[in-house]
């Protein structure tokens, strides 16, 4: 097992993320969780990461019973404060007591403010709410080890989360893969957490396992590429970017864990052509609407609509074939400059450079989301 350097301690590169454990009967099935907990503990993994609202509440409780039967000082586990709820906002003693019981710890090694984004970032930084002072004195009295955060918002969001409390962030959980270091502009994530000190968590190594499958294009790579392998080379670009100290896997079965395992069991990073590979290959899978962000089209919109802001969260809800980002994002914009407030005048399509028939995504984008 390849281990990173945390203040202290030694954290594996490989961590197990419990959001998408196996399954049986609508419920968690916890021996088979159990057995993979186990083979990862036995293969050097001591990183597990849970959540309040992971499979409806219950992985903290499953996660947290299964780990109690092992020495305390042989794993260290990981919740969050689910402020991705606004209606938990002033709850933050009351949620961070029950999670202690579910789990039956007494302590947290790691507590992470959780999905920081443009819905909920005025509420964290709204000090009546006491969710960051909370924590801060949790850290103080030792049942939080270690106090970081997730972001899933944009580049500015997360500046402004930590130009208030940037002081006690001692790492902070991205979204980081091939496609999403310049898709969703993770490189400039990670330039600002490198200016700051900030060691980087991984979630969505594998995009929800989407990179995972062998796709037209991967099949095309692999001709220059022989020893090509979706998740391998997905691993291996993460174990090529500098600041990444640990990886979430959400494996969902004791063969996921094992395949996971393997490809942890050495350091073999990228190269600087292979890297550049792959990123070309994602500029290619995620080309979408040709938007390049001149904004000539929004001087004229009659109905103040960010318009290449918009394209850029169609095209994300498009290549991710639904999910949760674009429209967590489009409600934080007032509805009267949202997609759905276009008139369709056609005054941007008239400036456009690139020829894009912007009605037209104004429409299907509004569609899609049903807002």
């Amino acid at each position: 097992m390849i281990y990173r350097d945390f203040k202290d301690k030694r954290l594996s590169m490989l961590s197990m993320g419990t959001m998408r454990l196996p399954v049986t009967d609508g419920k968690i099935d916890e021996a088979h969780t159990a057995q993979m907990i186990e083979l990862a503990l036995k293969s050097g993994v001591n990183y597990f990461d849970t959540a309040w609202g992971y499979h409806g509440g219950e992985s903290e409780r499953v996660v947290g019973r299964i780990l109690s039967s092992y020495p305390r000082d042989s794993y260290y586990i990981a919740t969050k404060f689910p402020g991705y709820d606004l209606s938990n906002m002033g709850k933050v003693e009351e949620i961070f007591l029950k999670q202690l019981e579910k789990t039956g710890m007494e302590y947290f090694d790691f507590y992470l403010i959780h999905n920081v984004c443009e819905l909920n970032i005025d509420e964290y930084l709204n000090p009546a709410h006491g969710t960051y002072e909370y924590l801060v004195e949790q850290k103080k009295n030792g049942r939080i080890k270690h106090l970081g955060f997730s972001v899933h918002g944009t580049t500015e969001t997360m500046n402004r989360f930590l130009e208030m409390y940037g002081e006690h962030m001692e790492f902070c959980q991205i979204q980081l893969n091939w496609v999403d270091y310049e898709f969703q502009k993770a490189y400039e994530k990670l330039e600002i957490l490198k200016e700051r000190g900030i060691p980087v968590w991984v979630m969505e190594p594998l995009r929800g396992g989407k990179l995972a499958k062998e796709t037209d294009a991967a099949k095309e790579f692999s001709k220059a590429y022989p020893d090509f392998s979706p998740v391998g080379w997905s691993y291996r670009f993460l174990k090529s970017v500098e600041g990444v100290t640990t990886v979430l896997s959400g494996a969902s079965s004791l063969s996921q864990m094992k395949e996971n395992i393997e490809l942890f069991s050495k350091d073999d990073p990228l190269n600087d052509e292979e890297k550049e590979a792959l990123l070309s290959l994602a500029k290619t899978m995620t080309k979408g609407i040709p938007c390049t962000a001149c904004r000539y089209c929004v001087k004229n919109c009659p109905m103040g609509i960010d318009i290449p802001s918009v394209i850029a969260m169609y095209n994300e809800h498009t290549f991710t074939g639904g999910g949760f980002l674009a429209p967590m994002r489009l409600k934080s914009i007032p509805e009267q400059h949202r997609p759905a407030a276009c008139i369709s005048c056609g005054k941007c399509k008239e400036l456009c450079p690139q020829c894009i028939d912007i009605p037209d995504i104004m429409e299907k984008f509004t569609k899609a989301v049903g807002n």
